[in-house]
């Protein structure tokens, strides 16, 4: 009895709550490098088991909610675990949209939940009203937003921008439509079909405002959710006076708010024209090797790479999401191996918004274990490709499309690239001359020190791999 009285007291409830917020936090800040990242992850996820006990040591809980709790346990463990272990790399981002969804959707559940556990009465007792209301439109807004991007970035929805006439206005009709309605309710109104009305009004704002949205902007979007669901998880956490949820959500939206500033910093865009332009939609493939400014398309073999590698001092490979369509990361990893033993200098390129999610790059290149000395970012690696002899570009587009520099008129002109034009020498692996997510040309394909190498990025850089041993 006194042991389970002890560890049913509030302070020492509290005490585990500390534990686990310091073990998130100690695990967000490993998360900034990958050699520490899988560290960083278990630590969290212990300080998150930490919580979870602290939170079902709660003397308020009875029998059935502990059936209901390992019912929810049992489901998610069963679902999310296989999902975690089967994905592959190249559809992390969609896993990333999809669990950021699912969260989102469970504190819009939440909230409905203790909605009707007040008995609709949330005038009574607004500084759990108030946050109740935010909670439930902003993760209704999250779930179905994140739906939307999985949809996308799955390729169940179209990644072009889907224009919806008078988008602006019904958006702000369907936010005017869940606030009032939530204002409703906080003056007194007991109606659970208003409260019904804020989920679907928010719902439907979600779909809407992701959907103009195109594949480009995915990035910007899938962090900008991130940071909702955070907020209302936290505002969820003041409703049900729980620490371990305000402060775990204030850490996601907090982490998720800096992340989306950093993106379209990294855009050069404001998130807002991010949020309402539309930019950055799927293009068909550019026929022919002709360009719209009538340039050409010089196109070499993997036996010509190798050579051109072999006398090379100093390589950067340019990595975008055609390697992690690929999968070719770990043959990239071969192929760096092989020129180090020939003692050429390889580096890797990584621009912030390369691939379909932050840090897409890191972690494909962090799974083949090349080291992270070798990753350089954008503002480093741009001064080193006037003296790069050879720079390896597999599967990027639009982060090396000078237009961004040199064309004012171009929808991505602005944007901070790589600067790979500068290079002595281009080599562009890729199936096909289709465009990237921008959906425009780019011109780095002819000039006249770009060769390109069409084909599986895999099979190509195995290839040149190969022909490079052969020397």
């Amino acid at each position: 009895m006194i042991g389970t009285a002890f560890i049913q007291d509030p302070d020492f409830i509290n005490a585990c709550y500390i534990v686990a917020f310091s073990l998130f936090i100690t695990g967000l800040a490993k998360l900034t490098s990958p050699t520490t990242a899988v560290q960083g992850n278990k630590i969290a996820a212990v300080g998150m088991l930490i919580a979870v006990v602290a939170t079902l040591l709660n003397p308020a809980l009875g029998g059935s909610d502990f059936l209901l709790i390992a019912l929810g346990l049992a489901l998610g463990t069963a679902v999310g675990v296989p999902a975690a272990r089967n994905v592959k790399m190249t559809a992390m981002p969609q896993m990333v949209a999809l669990f950021n969804g699912v969260g989102a959707g469970a504190v819009a559940l939440i909230a409905w939940a203790e909605f009707r556990e007040l008995g609709g009465d949330l005038a009574a007792e607004l500084g759990s009203g108030i946050p109740l209301v935010f909670a439930a439109i902003i993760g209704s807004i999250s779930f179905w937003g994140s739906n939307i991007a999985f949809g996308k970035l799955q390729g169940l929805i179209s990644g072009r921008p889907v224009r919806i006439p008078g988008g602006l206005f019904v958006n702000l009709a369907l936010l005017a439509t869940a606030v009032g309605a939530g204002v409703a309710i906080l003056l007194g109104a007991k109606s659970e079909g208003l409260f019904i009305l804020i989920l679907v009004a928010a719902a439907a704002l979600g779909n809407l405002a992701v959907l103009p949205i195109g594949g480009a902007d995915m990035p910007v979007v899938i962090s900008t959710l991130n940071a909702f669901t955070g907020l209302s998880a936290a505002a969820a956490g003041i409703a049900l006076d729980n620490t371990a949820l305000i402060v775990a959500g204030m850490i996601v939206g907090a982490s998720g708010t800096i992340l989306t500033d950093q993106m379209a910093k990294a855009m050069n865009r404001s998130i807002g024209s991010v949020l309402l332009g539309g930019f950055g939609g799927e293009a068909p493939a550019i026929e022919g090797g002709g360009s719209e400014t009538g340039g050409t398309v010089r196109s070499t073999s993997a036996a010509d790479v190798a050579i051109l590698l072999a006398y090379a001092r100093q390589v950067v490979i340019v990595p975008g999401y055609g390697m992690a369509v690929a999968q070719a990361q770990h043959a990239v990893r071969e192929l760096d191996k092989a020129l180090e033993k020939k003692g050429i200098e390889v580096k890797f390129a990584i621009h912030p918004v390369a691939g379909r999610m932050p840090g897409h790059m890191n972690v494909l290149l962090a799974e083949a274990d090349v080291p992270y000395d070798q990753l350089k970012e954008m503002d480093d690696i741009n001064p080193e490709f006037g003296r790069t002899d050879v720079s390896l570009v597999i599967g990027a587009n639009d982060v090396t499309n000078p237009d961004a520099r040199m064309k004012p008129d171009s929808p991505i002109y602005g944007m901070p690239i790589l600067n790979v034009d500068e290079s002595k020498q281009v080599i562009v692996l890729k199936r096909s001359m289709a465009s990237g997510f921008a959906g425009i040309e780019n011109p780095l394909f002819y000039n006249d020190t770009t060769q390109m190498l069409f084909g599986d990025a895999k099979s190509s850089v195995a290839e040149i791999t190969s022909e490079l041993g052969a020397l």
